[in-house]
């Protein structure tokens, strides 16, 4: 036989043993596929059971951190030092165990797997941020316990120790660009897609170091700013303005009663009163002013003192008064501070009653009343009302500059009152200016965010009386798209009300209600409201009571606005829609920035109406 008659026998042969042996290889291929599956198996639930359990530790950690964080700061305001320390040693131990807990090489790699990876990633960076805060952010502020507290900001004969501030400085500036990068950090943190209790909590700690950002960012501006101010590089001189809301003015009301102060090395001293009518008219514009704001309140705003804030930039207002004072004077001021009769009721809480020379008391509950209404019906003189403004503000003055006061209390009381823009500061020092920028204090124009529409809403009195305690506002702003491309429409709502007494022609004195001097009846009151839109957006215009309502177009540092002249009888009330339509098909949150006014105003929300929308 051959042996290519051979080759196919063999070949069977060799066939019918792979046969045979197959069922053999596929049985122990099949038992290491499933040690490797029952391995993976084992694996992945000792990962998920690993991450599991460390995931609910560093939570454990996070939530024992959070009540030290308010702990702290108590601590540190206080001047409690141990305490301090102490709180600050164990919530640095939590922060840290939170991030090493998650942070683990088997913690970063699961963050590859899809949909679980998210979550992982977002309570790693959540922690590791939390850690960096209370490293970076928090306990550099605990060695501030003990060396500075509330007392420092009060004076004591007339003079602030400026050192603790200077020494403070360094710090407070290191904690605040911490804790603002740890808002970037979390703000930057992609939400979506993670479980909703991890979302809420990235929500929850971006809102409280927003927060906490916000105070040192304040604290470490007062503690550039303060020293500077009170003298700590040479004397220096402020025009005080004691804005009087009972005749409205974008930024409160007409400066009724003006004051020098003079500031040298902390020490502080109140050296000249006069009047803003002691101020004539003068025959020309002070400085020039720019077109728009010529445009919207005309030359009064640089021609006379008491129209000096006409407009809503109280930079502009204060460059105004500087120049009037020293021409007036020759005395060109270092800056100009701004505070009205509310502003001082607060202010009234930390140094308690004050007995005037004219034998009333001034209270932190009688001040607006006293200051703004009774005063008229006690004084019908004008030189007289001024010399009763002038007692009431040196006598709060010397009470504050004397030290008997509550530390605690003036500091809340100047918070609150810069909270409500009711004091304004502007300053000549470029580098004192440049600190001021972008806080309440400066009193600018309402700046938007990318999540938040803010608007400006400013009235000032042409009733030329003061008859604005009798003026009821209430405000509403919202959003709507009413639109086929999706560009939002903006509305505020101005709802204004003459609440004087209808026999106010006869019942309130002349120089309240304007004695019909200027062709207004007496009671009546008449208001120019100048609605500012963001930069950027279509001004609608207006409707008064659901009608088109004619009105100024006009702009202002590139903000449009809508002026208009409203009067009032006594128990009129009417409403006025301002409509600007926004230049992204994005909706955002909307808020109005407006007139601090006798009583504290807070807008409420608008449920927008498309029907109602102005083309």
């Amino acid at each position: 036989m051959s042996n290519s008659g051979e080759e196919p026998l063999l070949d069977r042969h060799a066939t019918t043993d792979e046969r045979r042996r197959r069922p053999r290889r596929t049985k122990s291929r099949r038992k290491v596929l499933g040690v490797v599956l029952g391995v993976v198996a084992l694996l992945v639930v000792a990962v998920a059971a690993w991450v599991g359990v460390r995931g609910y530790q560093a939570k454990g950690e996070l939530e024992a951190a959070i009540p030290l964080v308010t702990q702290l700061k108590t601590q540190v305001t206080s001047g409690d030092s141990a305490g301090a320390i102490d709180s600050m040693n164990r919530l640095t131990q939590h922060a840290q165990s939170a991030a090493d807990l998650t942070s683990d090489p088997v913690w970063r790699a699961t963050e590859l797997l899809p949909w679980v990876g998210s979550n992982l990633t977002v309570m790693r960076e959540l922690s590791s941020t939390v850690n960096d805060v209370s490293r970076y952010g928090i306990q550099p502020l605990t060695g501030l316990a003990g060396s500075i507290g509330l007392s420092d900001f009060k004076p004591v004969d007339g003079r602030v120790d400026l050192q603790p501030l200077l020494d403070a400085q360094g710090v407070l500036a290191d904690s605040s660009a911490a804790v603002g990068n740890a808002v970037a950090r979390v703000d930057a943190l992609d939400g979506d897609g993670v479980i909703q209790p991890l979302a809420d909590a990235r929500l929850q700690l971006l809102d409280k170091l927003t927060e906490a950002s916000g105070e040192l960012t304040i604290l470490s501006k007062a503690a550039v700013l303060l020293p500077a101010m009170l003298g700590a590089d040479g004397p220096r001189n402020y025009l005080l303005l004691f804005q009087n809301n009972a005749e409205l003015r974008s930024t409160g009301g007409i400066p009724g009663a003006l004051a020098l102060v003079n500031t040298d090395a902390g020490s502080i001293k109140l050296s000249q009163q006069t009047s803003g009518s002691s101020f004539r008219q003068f025959p020309e514009p002070v400085i020039e002013l720019p077109l728009d704001t010529k445009s919207l309140y005309g030359d009064n705003t640089a021609e006379f003192m008491q129209d000096v804030n006409f407009t809503p930039n109280f930079a502009l207002s204060g460059q105004i008064a500087r120049e009037m004072w020293n021409r007036k004077f020759g005395l060109q001021v270092d800056g100009v501070i701004s505070l009205d009769p509310v502003a001082l009721s607060y202010l009234l809480k930390a140094t308690g009653p004050i007995a005037l020379p004219s034998g009333d008391q001034l209270t932190s509950e009688n001040a607006v009343k006293l200051l703004l209404q009774d005063v008229y019906a006690k004084y019908e003189q004008p030189p007289e009302q001024d010399a009763f403004f002038a007692s009431a503000a040196a006598a709060v003055f010397d009470k504050v500059a004397s030290g008997n006061i509550d530390p605690a209390a003036l500091v809340s009381a100047l918070g609150q009152a810069g909270d409500e823009n009711r004091v304004l500061v502007w300053s000549a020092n470029d580098e004192d200016q440049q600190v001021l920028a972008g806080t309440t204090l400066a009193g600018g124009l309402p700046k938007s965010s990318e999540t938040e529409q803010r608007f400006g809403v400013y009235f000032n009195d042409s009733t030329t009386a003061k008859m604005d305690p009798y003026l009821q506002v209430n405000i509403e702003a919202g959003q709507a798209v009413c639109r086929n491309d999706g560009l939002p429409l903006n509305s505020v709502r101005v709802t204004l009300t003459n609440t004087a007494p209808a026999d106010a022609a006869t019942s309130l004195p002349d120089y309240v209600t304007g004695g019909g001097e200027f062709g207004i009846p007496p009671g009546n009151i008449r208001t120019n409201i100048a609605a500012y839109g963001a930069e950027g957006l279509y001004n609608l215009g207006l409707t008064r009571d659901g009608a088109a309502f004619p009105y100024q177009p006009s702009t202002e540092l590139g903000y449009g606005v809508s002026k208009v002249e409203i009067e009032l009888a006594p128990g009129d009330s009417t409403v006025l829609d301002f409509q600007f339509l926004g230049d992204t098909p994005q909706t955002k949150a909307v808020s109005v920035q407006h007139t601090p006014f006798v009583y504290a105003l807070e807008t409420k929300a608008l449920e927008v109406d498309c029907q109602n929308a102005l083309q």
